[in-house]
């Protein structure tokens, strides 16, 4: 698919999003003085095209009511909705930075591991059920673990990296392994059956970060001053999140498995926010903190 085609993709539905609803005519009359058009309008049977270009690169449905008003139709299912806004964002950035290449010295952009030599083996395995054998470079083994035959059910991004989750053939486990430590991978063309009933949210539904646990889900409760409050109503900590307004604070409340990822996020928040629930967590942020400390005290 040629960028300009994704260019186009990207302007009928940021346009669409942007206004609501649009007929035809409107819309056509904003291509037009758009800079993709030319200055030539959109034929129906091209836009009809991208319609279902669209539905099929992005997931992104494009539906017309009886006034013959056009829009983009929302999606229930939430994870969906964030991929496909995700890709969505993606695209209309690389188009931007390739309109203009002298932005390339005023952007600044963050490094993802190995994500452009694996990424694309695991999204094909993760797509076709297929199993990958790989060399893993575990920053708790001293040497790397070879011939790793694995079943991968799905992608996860956490702080920019990419982690493969599924099965390790040799044992049954479900695991979670970081693209960035991968040193070999190869796409082998033995299928596995992947459960039809497992989804990202029974690994990950509750739990910050990659860390999975057996562990019960909990009420965490953080007390947050009020700027630290603004943060987090414009981006949430974790999807089940809920908000106790107060004079002079916030009780934020979560449904959360407690794991060493929600600790660090906790504790790179310093003294905005405080843990109010449960006991526990109290005390595994304050062990880390004294550890901290002890480091500055000898």
């Amino acid at each position: 698919m040629s960028r300009d085609t994704i260019g186009r993709y990207v302007w009928i539905i940021d346009t669409l999003r942007r206004y609501g609803h649009l007929t035809r005519s409107q819309l056509n009359s904003l291509w037009v003085r758009s800079p993709l058009s030319g200055g030539r309008p959109m034929p129906e049977r091209t836009f009809h095209n991208y319609r279902r270009g669209i539905e099929q690169s992005f997931n992104i449905t494009i539906e017309c009511n009886s006034a013959g008003e056009y829009s983009v139709a929302e999606d229930d299912d939430a994870r969906r909705r964030t991929i496909s806004d995700w890709m969505l964002d993606s695209y209309a950035v690389s188009d931007a930075l390739l309109d203009s290449a002298t932005l390339a010295e005023r952007v600044e952009v963050e490094d993802v591991p190995s994500a452009r030599e694996f990424l694309p083996i695991a999204m094909e395995a993760v797509r076709d059920n297929l199993t990958v054998v790989f060399t893993y470079a575990g920053f708790n083994r001293s040497r790397p673990e070879e011939d790793i035959a694995f079943h991968p059910y799905f992608l996860k991004r956490y702080k920019q990296r990419w982690y493969m989750v599924g099965v390790k053939e040799k044992s049954g486990e479900l695991r979670t392994y970081a693209l960035d430590r991968v040193r070999q991978m190869v796409l082998t063309d033995t299928r596995f059956e992947r459960p039809e009933d497992f989804t990202p949210e029974d690994v990950f539904g509750n739990i910050i970060g990659v860390t999975t646990s057996r562990a019960e889900v909990r009420d965490v409760k953080l007390m947050a001053t009020p700027t630290q409050a603004k943060y987090f109503r414009a981006l949430p900590l974790h999807p089940t999140q809920r908000e106790e307004l107060h004079d002079h604070y916030s009780i934020f409340t979560y449904r959360l498995k407690l794991n060493y990822e929600l600790v660090s996020e906790i504790l790179a928040l310093g003294d905005a926010v405080k843990v109010i629930a449960p006991t526990e967590l109290k005390v595994m942020v304050a062990t880390s903190l004294r550890s901290a400390l002890s480091q500055y005290l000898d």
